[in-house]
């Protein structure tokens, strides 16, 4: 009877090592990646800087802004005269009451347009961003997705100069990425995808019937 028990016991502990020790297969199958892992870096301020569709964009809100505030500065114009010639009269003068009340409705008006313009302004260029940022990271994925990477990260491709001031040196000293190789920076590449794209884009729209073309 002992020897029953004893032999029921071994057979179980085998059993239950068994099914640890294919349990742990399975996890350390899930674990193993298909392929190993190829990472890339970009330096996507030198991407923004150096995009020519970004830029454009942004001269275009330059120009947007510069005619807006060019009428503004025409209403401030006309609310300094309507003050100035407030200041020439007295409260007992006639129409001095409703030159007050027209100086106070301009300048509310004018403050309130200054609002909303710049809330509009800062929409506008969030816009920009918003849409550039998403051009860029569709290219980066088209790339990593040719090239086989599965994982890009940012990082600031300048490096530390001899000269550099000494917060310039501090500053690159805290930088993520200390090593890299030149291969794995794919800055340049996705940058000269994205301007050459615009440029195509950009002459087939000025080219007759190139909008429809779109």
């Amino acid at each position: 009877m002992k020897k029953l028990v004893v032999v029921t016991t071994i057979l179980a502990v085998a059993a239950v090592a068994m099914i640890s020790g294919s349990g742990t297969g399975r996890l350390a199958a899930q674990a193993t990646p298909s392929t190993p892992h190829k990472i890339a870096l970009i330096d996507m301020a030198h991407v923004f800087k150096n995009y020519a569709k970004f830029e454009s964009l942004r001269e275009t809100l330059k120009t947007e802004i510069k005619a807006s505030e060019e009428k503004m500065q025409a209403d401030i114009q006309q609310l300094q005269a309507m003050k100035e010639k407030l200041q020439m009269m007295t409260e007992t003068s006639p129409g001095f009451a409703q030159a007050e009340a027209e100086l106070a409705s301009k300048a509310a008006e004018i403050d309130a347009g200054r609002k909303v313009m710049q809330r509009d302004f800062l929409r506008k260029e969030s816009q920009i961003y918003k849409q550039v940022y998403m051009e860029v990271t569709s290219a980066v994925k088209m790339y990593a997705d040719y090239y086989k990477y599965s994982l890009v990260l940012r990082f600031n491709r300048q490096q530390i100069q001899e000269d550099d001031a000494p917060q310039a040196v501090i500053n690159g000293m805290n930088k993520q990425v200390v090593y890299h190789r030149a291969e794995d920076d794919i800055t340049d590449a996705v940058l000269d995808y994205l301007n050459k794209k615009y440029q195509k884009e950009s002459a087939s729209a000025g080219a007759p019937g190139g909008a429809n073309r779109q």
